[in-house]
């Protein structure tokens, strides 16, 4: 399969988030399983078969820089990640314009409970540029998200405060392919302090 071997799909980590409810505790710097989140992360879309990685930083971005051993990823900051997660979707997309990417796969940094099974699963069903693709979690769509290059536009036009995808998705709803992955995958979000508990 030659195309996979072009790496048309890039994967697109979102780490942005100052963890507000968490005390202001950046959520890329909590620790798991002695490593920043962040690391972790990467990790599992390596493992899952992405070869590029584009990283998206916000609070304390330097800091996390630092502390975080993200080898070759391409590390940008969004300078207005305080907004939500809209626009740290949208410098991410941005992001990949003129690298030959045809498709992102885009996950959570606070989502330590989906693993490179789930992640490979979504990546799996990439066809092309119209590929519009979702883990989904009891028939209920959650992360990761793959979307083709033709979907980056209208996305990233309606990638608003803490929403991301959700206005493009739901008016796309007949064209995104559900991958099952509950069977492999725990989809809680590091939101609280209650949430902590999931970090190892």
């Amino acid at each position: 399969m030659a195309e996979r071997e072009a790496a048309p799909v890039v994967g697109l980590l979102l780490a942005a988030g100052g963890g507000r409810r968490l005390g202001g505790r950046p959520k890329a710097l909590l620790r798991h399983r002695g490593r920043p989140l962040v690391e972790h992360a990467v990790g599992v879309l390596r493992e899952a078969g992405c070869t590029r990685v584009h990283v998206v930083l916000g609070a304390r971005a330097a800091a996390v820089r630092e502390q975080a051993e993200l080898g070759d990823c391409v590390l940008l900051e969004n300078p207005d990640w305080a907004d939500g997660m809209g626009s740290s979707l949208r410098a991410g997309l941005g992001s990949l314009a003129g690298t030959g990417a045809r498709a992102a796969l885009v996950s959570l940094v606070d989502q330590p409970g989906i693993g490179p099974e789930a992640v490979s699963r979504v990546l799996a069903a990439y066809e092309g540029e119209e590929s519009l693709v979702s883990a989904a979690y009891d028939g209920v769509r959650g992360h990761p998200v793959l979307f083709g290059a033709a979907h980056w536009a209208g996305i990233a036009a309606t990638a608003t405060g803490d929403r991301g995808a959700r206005a493009y998705l739901k008016e796309h709803e007949g064209a995104i392919r559900l991958v099952e992955c509950g069977d492999v995958a725990e989809p809680y979000d590091i939101d609280t302090e209650a949430d902590l508990s999931h970090l190892e």
